[in-house]
C-alpha cells in the first residue's frame, strides 16, 4: 500500500546517535495465569496451531465462555468443554481473572468492563442525535457495505432496536444494541431519522469547532487499522509478522481504551480480510462528522532502527494531535519514541479530520519484532495512544 519512504528522514532528521537493539533469543509460548474470556466473533475457528494456516480443529460461537491457559505472540490457547486449541487473542475479551496476574492484563480487563458501560452511553448519545428504529421483517442481515453483494455480518430479529448512523440510498448503516455496525435495507426499519451523507459533510466545520471542547466524553474517533485483507504490509524479517494482523489486534485493543474513557469509536476495518482503499477510509470519518482520525501501523526499515515514529501532515490541524499522542508514546511502552516526523500519506494529506499515523515499532528489527508480537506490548502501546487522544482534547 506504501513504501516506508521516510526512512532517510528518520535517519537524518530524528537519530542523532546509534539506536542499534540487541537481536533477543527467539521464545516460545509466554505462560498466562488462567483466565476465563468472552468469544466476540459470529464463530471463531479454533485451530492446532498458534498460526493462520494450521489445522481448524473446532469453533466457537458468538458469546462462548472459555479459559484461557497460555499465550504466544497474539494467540491465545484456550479450553472449552471439549473443544482445545488456539484461537486469535482480539476476539475474545477477558471476563475474569485472578488477583495474580499481570498490570497490564489487570488493566485490560478493567477497561473492557468499563468500554461495555461506555458503550451503553454511547448509544444512547448517538440515538439522541441520530434517532432510533425497530426492526419490522422477521429476519434482517446485517451487511458490511450499502448492498447485497456486500458480505454478510450479522442479523437482526423483527422488534429489535438498532441506532441510525448513515443513509446511502435505500440502505442505512445502523449499530445493533450489541455494539454491531453494519448496513441494513432501509425498508425494513421504522421510525427514527439520520442524517444523509452530505448533510454530515457540509457540517464538519461545526464539528471542528466542537472537539475544541475539554473532554474525549462523546467524541467520535475514527481507528483505522493499516493494511487487511490481500494487503499484508510489512512483513518481519525474523517470525514473518504480518502487520496487517499487529494493526488490528492493536486497533481493538485502542477501541476499548477509548470506549472506557467515554469516546465514541468506528474502526476503518474489524477483520483480517476486509481491505478498504484508502480513499474510504478517510471518507469514513468525513461522513460520520468524527472529531479525530488515528491510523495504526508498523514500520520496516533497511537500516537497523529501532521504536516508534509518530506522524503528522498539516501542523494546522494534525500536529497538536500527533504531539500528544507521541508524549504518551515517549513516556515508556517497551521501545523508545523517535519523536515526530511530517508524513505525505493519502490518509493524512487527504483527512479533513485532525489525523496522525503512528509507527508502533520496526518488523525489519529482530529485537522490536519479538517486542510487538507481545499483547503486552500491544495493549501499553494502544493505552498511550488512547492517553495522548484523550490528552489533545482536555487541552
Amino acid at each position: 500500500m506504501r513504501q516506508k519512504l521516510h526512512t532517510a528522514v528518520l535517519s537524518a532528521c530524528l537519530l542523532t546517535s546509534s539506536i542499534l537493539a540487541p537481536v533477543l533469543p527467539s521464545s516460545t509460548a509466554y505462560a498466562a495465569t488462567a483466565y476465563t474470556a468472552k468469544v466476540y466473533a459470529s464463530s471463531l475457528n479454533v485451530r492446532s496451531e498458534p498460526a493462520a494456516n494450521a489445522a481448524v480443529t473446532g469453533s466457537l460461537a458468538a458469546g462462548a465462555t472459555v479459559t484461557v491457559t497460555e499465550e504466544q505472540h497474539g494467540w491465545l490457547k484456550v479450553r472449552a468443554g471439549s473443544v482445545s486449541g488456539w484461537v486469535a487473542g482480539y476476539y475474545l475479551k477477558r471476563t475474569s481473572g485472578s488477583s495474580s496476574t499481570s498490570t497490564s492484563s489487570a488493566s485490560t480487563s478493567s477497561s473492557a468492563t468499563a468500554s461495555k458501560a461506555s458503550a451503553k452511553a454511547a448509544v444512547k448519545t448517538t440515538a439522541a442525535s441520530s434517532g432510533t428504529a425497530v426492526v419490522t421483517a422477521s429476519s434482517l442481515r446485517i451487511r458490511s457495505g450499502p448492498g447485497t453483494g456486500y458480505e454478510v455480518v450479522g442479523s437482526l430479529q423483527s422488534g429489535n432496536k438498532v441506532t441510525l448512523l448513515l443513509r446511502q440510498g435505500e440502505w442505512s448503516r445502523v449499530r445493533t444494541a450489541g455494539g454491531t455496525v453494519g448496513w441494513v435495507s432501509s425498508g425494513y426499519l421504522s421510525g427514527g431519522t439520520v442524517r444523509s451523507a452530505s448533510t454530515v459533510s457540509s457540517n464538519s466545520q461545526t464539528s471542528s469547532v466542537v472537539r475544541k471542547s475539554g473532554s474525549i466524553r462523546g467524541k467520535l474517533i475514527i481507528v483505522d487499522p493499516g493494511h487487511g485483507g490481500t494487503d499484508p504490509g510489512m512483513l518481519g524479517t525474523t517470525y514473518n509478522t504480518m502487520e496487517k494482523d499487529l494493526t488490528l489486534q492493536t486497533s481493538l485493543y485502542l477501541r476499548d481504551y477509548l470506549t472506557a474513557k467515554g469516546a465514541r469509536v468506528e474502526m476503518t476495518r474489524t477483520r483480517g480480510d476486509q481491505k478498504p482503499a484508502l480513499s474510504q477510509r478517510v471518507q469514513l470519518g468525513r461522513q460520520l462528522g468524527a472529531d479525530a482520525f488515528v491510523s495504526i501501523h508498523y514500520n520496516s526499515s533497511p537500516k537497523n532502527v529501532s521504536g516508534t515514529l509518530t506522524f503528522f501532515y498539516s501542523q494546522q490541524n494534525d500536529l497538536r494531535l500527533a504531539r500528544a499522542v507521541e508524549t504518551r508514546l515517549g513516556e515508556g511502552i517497551g521501545l523508545r519514541s523517535n519523536g515526530l516526523s511530517f508524513g505525505d500519506y493519502h490518509i493524512l494529506r487527504e483527512n479533513p479530520l485532525p489525523a496522525t499515523l503512528v509507527e508502533l515499532g520496526f518488523l525489519s528489527n529482530p529485537y522490536d519484532e519479538s517486542i510487538v508480537r507481545k499483547a503486552a506490548y500491544q495493549r501499553k502501546a494502544a493505552q498511550a495512544v488512547a492517553e495522548g487522544v484523550a490528552d489533545y482534547f482536555n487541552k
